[in-house]
């Protein structure tokens, strides 16, 4: 009779452990992250308004990609990391779950370029390269500058000696009235500064454009 009980009392608490077992699993989100390669860069979707709908509103290319803000792949013997620049934390080296869980959105995706097979013998230096820019700060004013960096501008210069990616002048105008976008104007004004029209720059939706660049998946 003793071991009656044990065997139930076992069988009992094996069953809720299952049941525990598949409801996290069940909440746990993961991404398919088997398809990224050592130097993949990550375009993050822009919103709607805001900071991110500004960048979106001045930045559109031909090809259409919404995108406001980039990282590159770091793989490492038994970790995935992303470098990037982001207001919070500036320049860093970022576990890739941790970027996922800060990147992704309800409902969004992030797309997966690659360099072209041409190109990826860029890949090494240019990751090292951009190690050495981590710990910067963040570039809130997005004008270049040696001593900070935003997202782009980070990637930017992590390829710069493979030219890569261009520095184009930026614009601040809204397509839709022709003038400079309220929200820059803004922006500028709050900080003495004055509209960098024309200046160089660069920005995700014009490095997704890039003709050195495929699109290979999306974490989802």
């Amino acid at each position: 009779m003793n071991g009656l009980r044990l065997m139930r009392k076992i069988l009992k608490s094996n069953f809720f452990c299952c049941i525990f077992a598949l409801f996290f699993l069940a909440s746990c989100k993961t991404h398919n992250t088997s398809i990224l390669e050592n130097g993949d860069l990550l375009f993050v979707p822009a919103a709607e308004s805001g900071l991110s709908g500004a960048i979106n509103n001045v930045t559109q290319t031909k090809k259409k990609t919404s995108y406001d803000h980039i990282g590159i792949v770091k793989k490492e013997t038994h970790q995935i990391y992303v470098l990037h620049a982001a207001p919070k934390g500036g320049s860093q080296k970022q576990k890739l779950g941790l970027f996922l869980k800060e990147q992704i959105k309800s409902g969004q995706t992030i797309d997966v370029y690659r360099l072209k097979s041409e190109f990826r013998s860029a890949i090494p230096a240019s990751l090292s390269k951009a190690e050495t820019l981590v710990g910067k700060p963040y570039n809130f004013n997005y004008i270049l500058d040696d001593n900070s960096y935003y997202c782009s501008d980070f990637v930017e210069r992590a390829f710069r000696d493979f030219k890569i990616f261009n520095l184009d002048p930026m614009t601040f105008i809204d397509p839709k009235t022709g003038k400079t976008n309220a929200f820059w104007e803004k922006f500028y004004q709050d900080r003495n500064l004055k509209v960098p029209e024309g200046e160089p720059g660069c920005n995700p939706n014009g490095l997704a454009a890039s003709d050195k660049l495929e699109k290979v998946g999306r974490l989802q």
